[in-house]
């Protein structure tokens, strides 16, 4: 509806509300992002518009309105949405405008073309409300004049309530990702900058704003997250006029991006989360994934992959028996992992050169091959596609080929540098190698690793930094290779869980969460990998007794139940297992294959309470007939015995039966099994589980409890 000219429109979704007024003369304005309003006439849109007030007032004669890209040429004294200049400086601060709108009810979406003439630019924004209750918002800039335009930024950005006075982000490092921060919100910027060149285990994942004391369950959150797998940005910003903005997009390294006229460049697509409370929040991730036409459909296969079993000692009878052994406790998909190809015996060698080795492998894979498909499991093969070994035969042949600024090389990681797919031939080199051996082998299954940032990751060819056209250059190789084999499923590894955005996940069926499977570390990092990914893009693998990371060993029991919680595979030489590890191990594969279609469907819930000593979380169906919650005892508690934890999400009126599932459960010395781990559980209905609880196990430190729940009518 129009009011003195204004456009003004209201979406709804899934409890959410988005407001917008779209100016003729100005970018769209958010009146409201946040909790469902209701059906408004338009009049009460009119009321709504007026209620926002007349704008920032600093120091100006005129009211300022913020628009989703802020512009200091109307008045915004904070970090500028759309940043850049002409040479010698000239439109550094434009003013867009003259502003053309289409608005798609149906879709609830809305699409805005504004231009700048004096500065020659014009801005394209999409905004998007899904029917997860999901704001997708990206920008478009294109340089209209003759003049070359060097952009700097360009980022959206949507406004916070002033009741929002927290903030969380995550943080972290290689092998402990995604730990959590948090904050009071105070005037200034929160920035979080990712200058690696890929996702980074550090990045922020999503930037969440809160009002205080949230949780899972609890308050009310708003949060961004940028789907882009190079450099970005996520920001919140509060000014001293009490505005506070939340902010995404790409982070351009200098001269990175420099327009001729007609040329243009978008943003990535940045996911604004209104929740109630984080559960709320994640579900609209969650939500918005599944609704992918090319989410994965068929069940998760239980995967084994053979680096923690034999590293770079490939040799064929050992492979064979693994494979042998994988398919006895129920594997569905055998991955062969790094060291299989050209002069790969260690990490020094080999990258680029993407032959099978004969001198490893006479015969090729086919032996291999041909024994995992008579046992009716899927083939998988690791890469590290966008890398290269200096000492081998593609850096030898190509040296302009690898990424450096001018005049010499970036140090060394890993004994690696960065292979430039920016430049065609080098792209086309990767892709036929790739695609041979994908055709050879009839691969079902790549593991894409990615082990180093990209540090002054330039061009050789030019000069220029170029981590922008590195990342779309490997966003067309995934999307070519898929679009050959449309079949073919990869998962993002980098480091472990360094690329994890839903910018790969446009090409990707699943994330490697972190190179750490310690139960105890993995038990946090799937807590809050599950703020943006639903379990099933999650790979979560059981590993050998004794973690390869941190020398911590753990029964069985409890790497199998926190494991359980994702898509499940196995990272151990069970070939050199007992008999009776590899029976107890076959029954919690049996396990995940009876729950998986509950564990892949439902709805993620995390329990505020009691603490950090003790991890209660689960899944509930959609339905609600059905949940899986675990107690996990990480450290020994301060108080004894635990008590009772409150299990949220069930239907209130139906009653369900509780039982233990999982194998044993050790407990302490000094309490007794609750009723529901024995016999046959007990029955109890969804509100007492909801307001009363359910008795925690009185488990010993780093063991954990599964409860199945049941509705009975």
């Amino acid at each position: 509806m129009r009011s003195e000219n204004v456009e003004l429109v209201h979406f709804r979704a899934a409890g959410v509300s988005l407001a917008l007024r779209l100016p003729p003369d100005g970018l769209p304005v958010v009146l409201h992002w946040g909790g469902d309003l209701g059906e408004l006439s338009d009049e009460d849109l009119v009321a709504l518009a007026a209620n926002a007030g007349p704008g920032l007032q600093v120091g100006l004669d005129v009211p300022v309105e913020v628009g989703v890209v802020p512009e200091n040429g109307r008045g915004w004294s904070g970090r500028p949405g759309l940043e850049g200049h002409r040479r010698g400086g000239a439109a550094w601060s434009p003013r867009l405008g003259d502003t053309r709108y289409r608005i798609d009810p149906v879709a609830r979406a809305v699409a805005a073309e504004a231009v700048d003439p004096v500065a020659g630019l014009a801005l394209s924004i999409r905004m998007r409300l899904g029917t997860s209750g999901l704001v997708a918002a990206s920008a478009e800039l294109t340089n209209t004049r003759e003049d070359a335009y060097d952009l700097s930024r360009l980022c959206v950005a949507l406004p916070v309530p002033g009741a929002a006075s927290e903030l969380l982000d995550l943080a972290g490092r290689w092998s402990k990702e995604r730990v959590p921060q948090r904050r009071a919100i105070t005037v200034g910027t929160h920035l979080r900058e990712s200058r690696r060149g890929r996702t980074g285990a550090d990045a922020a994942t999503v930037l969440t704003a809160g009002t205080a004391g949230f949780g899972f369950r609890t308050g009310e959150v708003w949060g961004a997250h940028v789907g882009f797998s190079g450099n970005h940005v996520h920001a919140l910003e509060r000014v001293s006029e009490g505005i506070t903005l939340l902010s995404g997009g790409e982070l351009l390294l200098p001269g990175e991006v420099s327009l001729s006229q007609g040329e243009r460049y978008a943003t990535p697509e940045i996911s604004f989360a209104y929740g109630a409370g984080l559960d709320g929040q994640a579900a609209r991730f969650h939500a918005e994934l599944r609704a992918r036409e090319r989410h994965p459909r068929s069940p998760r296969p239980v995967v084994l992959n053979t680096w923690e079993a034999v590293y770079f000692d490939h040799d064929l009878p050992t492979l064979l028996a693994l494979a042998d052994r994988a398919a006895e406790v129920g594997v569905e998909r055998f991955v062969l992992d790094d060291g299989w190809f050209l002069g790969r015996r260690d990490d020094t060698a080999g990258l680029g050169d993407w032959v099978v080795d004969t001198t490893v492998w006479p015969q090729g894979l086919h032996p291999l091959v041909r024994r995992v498909r008579e046992h009716g499991m899927q083939f998988g093969l690791w890469f590290e596609p966008e890398m290269v070994s200096p000492r081998s035969t593609l850096a030898r042949e190509h040296p302009e080929w690898i990424m450096q600024p001018e005049g010499r090389l970036p140090f060394e990681a890993r004994h690696q540098q960065v292979l430039n797919l920016g430049i065609d031939e080098a792209w086309q080199h990767i892709f036929d190698a790739i695609s041979s051996l994908v055709n050879e082998y009839a691969i079902d299954f790549i593991k894409w690793d990615h082990n180093r940032d990209l540090l002054e990751a330039g061009s050789a060819l030019t000069g220029r930094a170029a981590v922008h056209e590195q990342t779309l250059a490997v966003y067309r190789l995934m999307d070519a290779l898929r679009a050959a084999q449309p079949s073919l499923e990869i998962e993002s590894c980098s480091s472990g869980g360094a690329r994890v955005d839903l910018g790969v996940l446009q090409r990707t069926d699943r994330v490697w969460a972190s190179d750490c499977i310690d139960p105890l570390e993995r038990q946090q990092i799937l807590r809050w990998s599950a703020q943006l990914l639903p379990p099933e893009l999650v790979g979560s693998h059981i590993g050998a007794p004794t973690s390869h990371t941190t020398g911590r060993t753990h029964d069985l029991s409890f790497r199998a139940a926190t494991a359980l919680f994702g898509h499940l595979g196995i990272e151990w030489d069970i070939a050199s297992a007992t008999d009776e590890e590899r029976r107890e191990l076959a029954e919690w594969i049996a396990l995940y294959k009876r729950l998986r279609p509950l564990l892949h469907t439902g709805t993620v819930v995390r329990v505020d309470e009691p603490g950090d000593e003790l991890f209660v979380s689960g899944i509930v169906a959609p339905e609600r007939d059905e949940a899986l919650f675990s107690f996990a005892m990480l450290a020994r508690p301060g108080s004894w015995p635990p008590g009772l934890a409150r299990i949220p999400g069930l239907d209130a009126q139906r009653r369900y039966r509780v039982r233990v599932v999982g194998g044993s459960t050790p407990l302490a010395l000094d309490g007794a099994a609750p009723a529901w781990c024995s016999g046959e559980g007990i029955v109890l209905t969804g509100r007492t589980l909801a307001e009363a609880g359910l008795p925690v196990p009185p488990l010993r430190a780093e063991h954990a409890a599964l409860a199945h729940l049941r509705a009975l009518d």
